[in-house]
């Protein structure tokens, strides 16, 4: 993976979003993520037997958290209102691409600009809440809800899943982040992980002693009732089935060169779930640092260029990564509110 500048995620985040992101900790903390983690590594918060198999179609949801600004990524130029808002920060249309009479793509999203001419990227823009929220958490629950009125704490992508059926928690996967976003709330198993080198037990590695642990570890969970002793056999059959994921190191395909950032991380060994194969039919991956109040730049400099940047190239590596099986993924990025 190459080096690119990569900002922490609370930059210039306005203090709401930095409370939202310690409330949605604690609301996984209360909901048992922790004792999950703590007896069986750092591997889910919420599991159930079964097993799948391989679905080729994967669609991956990439999270720009913190209300990234679309009018400086799809930058409507045409617009005669843009520039006069945004003296300071607007875009000439002469530097953007693949513009027409009304909209143009940020240069920094070069790297995408060959699978827009192909017509496999594209833009969706005027898509939010009817009554916009000013809470960044009020308002990602909202979206990854996707259920008004509905006083039931389950997300979209667990709902889906959940009518899809199978029951194993590698159907819905978190990659990069421990806790599971509002989209995979649900009863319907899910798996969450921040690296895929930890899909296993704790403890030493080498087969004598993994296995001398799973037998520990069965002795105590396999009659426990309840939850609990649920979620412990489910992630003692779940790690076994992932074990190569955890074992294989991660190595990029077709000469697909990541940045080295979380974002970078997590989307190579998101493609490296779906080329193993083990199932997993939607992929969730967090993107943080879109909260700019200040600093946003224009073309080629400010926080936006270096965010759209590491996105772009992200992404492009991601479908060379890829190969002949990007032709089954769809990747969605989504954000909690424009600017």
């Amino acid at each position: 993976m190459r080096s690119s500048p990569v900002l922490d995620d609370d930059t210039c985040a306005c203090a709401d979003f930095r409370a939202s992101r310690r409330t949605f900790l604690r609301g996984a903390a209360v909901a048992g993520a922790a004792m999950a983690t703590t007896t069986m590594g750092d591997v889910f918060t919420q599991t159930a037997y079964g097993a799948t198999a391989a679905n080729p179609n994967v669609l991956v949801v990439l999270s720009l958290r913190g209300g990234a600004d679309g009018l400086s990524i799809v930058v409507p130029h045409g617009d005669p209102g843009y520039a006069a808002a945004r003296r300071r920060i607007a875009i000439p249309g002469s530097q953007l691409l693949e513009a027409d009479a009304m909209f143009g793509l940020h240069p920094a999203l070069a790297p995408l600009r060959p699978m827009w001419r192909a017509g496999t990227f594209g833009a969706v823009q005027a898509v939010g809440l009817p009554a916009p929220k000013r809470s960044h958490f009020d308002a990602m629950e909202a979206v990854e809800d996707a259920d008004p009125g509905s006083p039931e704490r389950r997300g979209w992508i667990n709902r889906v899943v959940g009518n899809i059926g199978g029951g194993a928690p590698e159907q819905a996967v978190q990659l990069g982040q421990p806790m599971v976003p509002t989209s995979l709330y649900g009863p319907a198993a899910t798996l969450s992980v921040t690296e895929l080198d930890r899909l296993r037990l704790p403890g030493p590695t080498d087969v004598e002693s993994v296995l001398m642990h799973r037998q520990a570890y069965a002795a105590v969970w396999d009659d426990a009732p309840g939850p609990l002793g649920l979620a412990a056999r489910s992630a003692l059959s779940t790690t076994a089935r992932l074990r190569s994921l955890a074992t294989t190191p991660v190595q990029p395909q077709h000469g697909a060169s990541y940045p080295s950032s979380d974002l970078g991380r997590a989307v190579a060994e998101t493609a490296a779930t779906i080329r193993a194969q083990v199932g997993a039919q939607v992929i969730t991956v967090e993107c943080g640092g879109w909260d700019m109040h200040t600093g946003v730049g224009t073309s080629d400099d400010g926080q936006m260029r270096i965010r759209l940047d590491e996105l772009a190239a992200t992404l492009a590596a991601f479908f060379t990564d890829l190969g002949t099986l990007s032709a089954q993924v769809t990747v969605v990025t989504i954000s909690e509110f424009g600017r």
